[in-house]
């Protein structure tokens, strides 16, 4: 019998984030903390190209971590965020399937 991974939720993960790691964070400040993010989203880089699948997941979870403990630090609730920003469709046009020019961002 195998037993099911639970789902986490975007705001579970960000309160299992700040609960991890905010201390740490929070002493090393938005700057120090984003240099960090940097370094992760160098690594995704190396792993996009050159990567196993597991290690590009590896990597996308740590971008996506790091991240996180940036808003944990500067006080945004990025489910709050999400939903206002894309909840209701893209921001640029307004539809759940994007309809913007592909030359644009949206």
């Amino acid at each position: 019998m195998t037993q099911e991974t639970p789902t986490i939720s975007f705001s579970d993960f960000q309160a299992l984030i700040r609960r991890m790691y905010f201390e740490k964070d929070r002493a090393r400040g938005i700057d120090g903390t984003f240099m960090w993010l940097m370094e992760e989203v160098g690594e995704l880089a190396a792993a996009l190209r050159e990567g196993s699948p597991a290690e590009q997941a590896a990597e996308f979870a740590d971008v996506l971590a790091w991240l996180t403990t940036i808003a944990n630090v500067a006080g945004v609730d990025l489910t709050a965020a999400l939903q206002e920003k894309y909840g209701s469709g893209c921001p640029g046009c307004g539809q759940l399937v994007c309809s913007c020019d592909d030359a644009g961002k949206p």
